[in-house]
């Protein structure tokens, strides 16, 4: 896909891997619709994206956990645009307590974000994309392949998004639709600052080593490639595709292994 011209909806857009896609699609030629709860830095994105690479770029305010608000970004950008060629589902939460201390509705907060949202905004969207032959992208994880320890909510939202988009791949092998999974390794940035503890408030600090982790920039370059390439999935760094292979030939083994890593956590969960 020549993505000049081409009109991109990131979700999630104000900070982290949403924000560097959009960067990443700027310098590539498409027009971007920019979706998140932070309207004034999404304003201050879209100018700099165009006055910096020339492209048209517009914001709006989107609380993807809210149906009608995912609706009123698509039909934005069908207002401005005319045309829809490219979705990426990055807009997500985490979580970081024990299933056994966590309130639910930290649970739901994190599905409808994380799987509702991309439910939603896709299935507005749905109609423009096949007219176009575009693509729809979800921002995954690892830990949709593997269950990981104090991220029930997290794990459990990444695994649906999984299936929600590979039942949509194999209902449109016909259609000319792209669907992608791209799934990270643990990438630095503010995700875990804004984690969910179990009471779910904010948990403002890292648990892990962030300056070891993949630059959300390096991982917006992989899925805007993804997307111009047409590829299924994903999987980004060596541990996530060990973790991959383990989990389907030595699921027993790779428990171990995710355990031992999560006990070396600051502050760790589990001991």
């Amino acid at each position: 896909m020549d993505l000049k011209n081409k009109t991109v909806i990131i979700t999630g857009a104000s900070s982290g891997i949403g924000r560097s896609c959009a960067e990443e699609f700027a310098k590539r030629g498409a027009n971007l619709v920019l979706g998140a709860r932070q309207y004034v830095t999404l304003c201050e994105i879209a100018q700099e994206l165009e006055t910096r690479y020339n492209i048209k770029a517009i914001a709006f305010q989107c609380d993807v956990s809210k149906e009608e608000e995912c609706k009123g970004l698509i039909d934005q950008a069908l207002t401005t645009f005319g045309r829809i060629d490219v979705l990426i589902n990055n807009a997500g939460i985490s979580m970081r307590a024990l299933f056994a201390h966590v309130d639910l509705q930290v649970l739901r907060n994190i599905m409808d974000v994380n799987f509702w949202g991309a439910v939603y905004c896709t299935k507005y969207a749905l109609t423009d994309l096949l007219k176009n032959k575009g693509s729809v992208v979800g921002v995954s994880s690892i830990a949709g392949y593997k269950g990981l320890p104090g991220r029930t909510g997290y794990s459990s939202s990444k695994f649906a998004l999984n299936g929600f988009l590979e039942s949509l791949r194999v209902e449109n092998l016909k259609t000319g639709l792209h669907v992608m999974v791209a799934s990270p390794g643990f990438t630095a940035s503010n995700i875990r600052f804004a984690a969910l503890v179990k009471d779910g408030s904010a948990q403002g600090d890292t648990s892990m080593e962030e300056g070891k982790m993949m630059t959300s920039g390096e991982v917006a370059v992989i899925i805007v490639d993804g997307v111009e390439k047409r590829k299924r999935s994903l999987i980004m760094t060596g541990q996530g595709k060990l973790t991959v292979f383990l989990s389907k030939f030595l699921p027993s083994f790779l428990d171990g292994l995710v355990y031992k890593h999560f006990t070396r956590e600051k502050d760790p969960l589990i001991r």
